[in-house]
């Protein structure tokens, strides 16, 4: 059985990840953490469904040597093509994945019009069809694929004019469908929040699914009897791209200089 002081490793296609990983240190600070950015590999969104599973189970496979008490996909796209994968592989290892909200967004929506960003692999799974039927049959659903946003933000572009135009371009059909809540359907997109919101009627909701994520996780831990009690502890970063590249942009995205060390493919 693992122990409480073990970690918990948390995973991403790129940096997007940062996104939840910052949701679960705030909830769960005494937890340590490995965060493991496959920017080798990135974007996911355009990648074959069993080529995203063998790099989560790449991925898994090194936290599990690294002792990891759990993992998280912090990665909406690896969640559709792996989570159950790697739940069949690890069944006693609490595993949490990502999914858009459409449950709260359709709860929140007054307009009865849901506007969806996201990446092409999330928005065409079996998954999200299924998130459709069970939470939106009382809502109309517009859905906007978002290449290159990802690339984007994977440089550290977090407002340029080029990105601007590029958002601009994805978002105004949802608004002109007449959506007042819009889901943010790749934990890339938070990044995007202060440029959005000035791209976006104040009334529109903004939904992401960060902070869900890190009350699962604790959910999960504090069943098991796997939370951490102590002093709050720090994150361990790996790349299976040049980690000088994660290392550049994580003053941006993080706000602090951290080690990057190579996670070997």
């Amino acid at each position: 059985m693992a122990e409480r002081s073990a970690p918990v490793g948390v995973m991403d296609s790129g940096v997007g990840g940062l996104s939840v990983l910052a949701e679960i240190q705030r909830l769960l600070p005494n937890e340590s953490l490995l965060y493991v950015a496959d920017c080798g590999h990135v974007p996911y969104g355009e990648k074959t469904p069993d080529y995203i599973r063998q790099r989560c189970r790449h991925i898994a496979g090194f936290f599990r040597e690294q002792g990891a008490k759990a993992m998280v996909l912090a990665c909406n796209t690896a969640t559709v093509a792996a989570v159950a994968d790697l739940r069949e592989l690890y069944p006693d290892w609490p595993l949490v994945g990502m999914e858009p909200a459409v449950k709260p967004a359709a709860a929140a929506t007054r307009s009865g019009v849901v506007g969806v960003l996201a990446t092409t692999g999330t928005l065409q799974s079996a998954k999200f069809a299924a998130l459709l039927d069970r939470f939106a049959s009382d809502v109309r659903v517009v859905t906007q694929p978002c290449p290159g946003l990802v690339e984007r933000i994977e440089t550290g572009d977090l407002a340029s004019p080029q990105l601007r135009q590029l958002l601009q371009g994805y978002v105004q059909p949802l608004l002109d469908a007449g959506c007042d809540t819009l889901i943010l359907g790749c934990t890339h997109y938070p990044f995007l929040r202060p440029l959005l919101s000035g791209l976006v009627p104040a009334e529109v909701a903004i939904i992401d699914t960060g902070a869900a994520v890190a009350r699962q996780l604790q959910r999960l831990l504090a069943d098991r009897d796997l939370l951490c009690e102590g002093p709050p502890r720090g994150v361990g970063f790996w790349s299976s791209a040049d980690p000088q590249a994660l290392r550049d942009i994580l003053p941006v995205l993080w706000q602090v200089d951290e080690k990057v060390l190579p996670l070997g493919v």
